[in-house]
């Protein structure tokens, strides 16, 4: 795999750029978001300047990420939400420490990884994945030519378990049959296997890594896999993919009979636990699949069930979140709509919300951020919310980890749309506690000391890239999308 350091500090530690998830076209920087990168580079050349380091070093602490969050809230001064910080914390590491490190138990229930051995590069399907791994998204800058291991499990473990503070993580299905899908749910075992290795198991006996059961009923083939995955690999969950059709058109889980028959052979199975892709409407399907306004009817049809709506429902580059207005839903409206429609209340019921590329996306936009988790924790409650990160498109989720324990909704917002404050004990549960309920780990008796080991051991020598990974451009995306012929990434 090539090495990419940045040697010379030119990367941010907190990336807010133009990077996509390979799911919705890179959008633009909004001139705040110009402006805050700006402020950040000047404050790293100003602060390393007066501490007597390079940029480089500067930027890997700690204050160099507290100087980018600082810098964003100097470009949004009238921002609804802000990064919380000691006005010293650019200049003074145990001053950014403070409040950009803890001791939270993280569980990303959204990451990806891909088996490198090119094993699934057969026929059309698997001539498509080879193609978009190869050329289209930006990770592929990481690999040799011709190879994919800087898709792998063992990256997925450096770029995750090590260069973040994530303890525990789901590696979520792609589309495909197990013989041409880049990560076929062997692999998503052995991808446990490796995490273990490297972590330690937990109490109960499962992985520091879990794995989902790739689930697209109106796909031949699929639901007769499930047992197979259920019973052999041990998946802890599904993962749907309803705007997706062999036909080009998908289904509602409310109303069709694909969904029914994928819920009960989910119930024979006892794996009942189910995270469906809404929202980020994929390039080319039917965009009224990717609404999420089936899921609250979907979730109090079928009580015995828990549904993870990833994405939250946010619409990319479609939608500027503000106040809810159940009258014209969009974005993330839509799925508070079909919450409050079926008369759910705030921390009750089956229904979850899922962050994983939503809250990169607005962690650099701060008064959107606030709308959004403000929403969410009003209307979901802070016990249905979970925390993902869409990892390993991104690179390392190290950022969206500290960005999300510096922030906070103001006051005013707070009291003008009757938003709760994101408390510390908020984003202890949403960062791990709710997914470790969903998922039956035991926090208390997680053996976590192998992986504090390893991890201290590997940050002796901090040494990040800050490199995202993903279409960073319009023809990127288009690349990716005709190489991909429209397929759920």
């Amino acid at each position: 795999m090539k090495h990419d350091l940045d040697p010379e500090g030119t990367r941010l530690p907190i990336r807010i750029d133009e990077t996509s998830n390979g799911e919705f076209f890179p959008l633009s920087l909004t001139p705040r978001q110009q402006r805050a990168n700006a402020l950040a580079h000047e404050a790293a050349d100003e602060n390393s300047r007066r501490l007597g380091l390079g940029r480089r070093a500067f930027l890997t602490s700690s204050a160099g990420a507290a100087a980018t969050l600082a810098a964003c809230n100097s470009a949004n001064p009238d921002a609804g939400g802000r990064y919380a910080l000691p006005a010293e914390a650019g200049l003074d590491e145990a001053a950014a420490d403070s409040v950009l490190t803890g001791d939270e138990f993280i569980f990303d229930v959204q990451t990806h990884c891909v088996d490198p051995s090119g094993a699934w590069a057969v026929g059309k399907d698997g001539q498509i994945w080879q193609a978009a791994l190869s050329q289209a998204f930006g990770q592929a800058q990481k690999c040799e030519a011709g190879q994919y291991d800087c898709y792998s499990a063992q990256t997925l473990a450096k770029e995750v378990y090590l260069d973040s503070d994530t303890d525990v993580a789901v590696v979520s299905a792609l589309w495909g049959s197990q013989k041409s899908n880049p990560t076929p749910t062997h692999y998503a075992a052995e991808a446990r296997e490796i995490i273990e290795a490297i972590g330690g198991a937990n109490s109960n006996g499962r992985a520091r890594c879990l794995i989902h059961g790739g689930l697209l009923p109106n796909d031949p083939g699929h639901l007769e896999s499930m047992e197979e995955k259920a019973k052999v690999h041990k998946v802890d969950a599904w993962k749907m993919y309803p705007q997706w059709g062999p036909d080009g058109k998908g289904f509602f889980l409310d109303q069709s009979d694909y969904a029914d028959r994928a819920f009960e052979e989910a119930r024979r199975l006892g794996v009942t636990t189910i995270a469906v892709h809404k929202g980020v409407p994929l390039y080319g399907l039917e965009y009224a699949y990717s609404d999420p306004r089936d899921m609250g009817r979907a979730a109090v049809q079928n009580p015995d069930l828990t549904f993870l709506v990833y994405h939250s429902g946010f619409e990319p580059g479609q939608v500027t979140e503000g106040a809810y207005r159940p009258e014209s839903p969009a974005g993330i409206d839509r799925l508070i709509k079909a919450h409050q429609d079926v008369g759910l209340k705030p921390n009750e019921g089956n229904l979850y919300a899922e962050l994983g590329s939503t809250w990169r996306y607005f962690m650099g936009r701060p008064d959107e951020a606030a709308h959004v988790m403000g929403k969410l924790l009003k209307y979901f409650g802070e016990d249905r919310i979970m925390w993902g990160t869409d990892s390993i498109w991104y690179g390392s989720p190290q950022d969206q980890i500290q960005a999300f324990r510096a922030f906070e909704i103001s006051e005013e917002y707070q009291e003008k749309f009757g938003y709760p404050a994101l408390t510390a004990q908020a984003k202890r549960r949403i960062f791990g506690l709710n997914g470790a309920e969903v998922y039956g780990l035991d926090v208390e008796k997680l053996a976590g000391r192998k992986l504090d080991n390893v991890r201290e051991a590997h940050r002796a020598e901090n040494n990040p890239s800050f490199a995202t990974y993903g279409p960073k451009t319009r023809r990127d995306f288009i690349t990716m999308w005709r190489e991909h012929e429209g397929r759920p990434g």
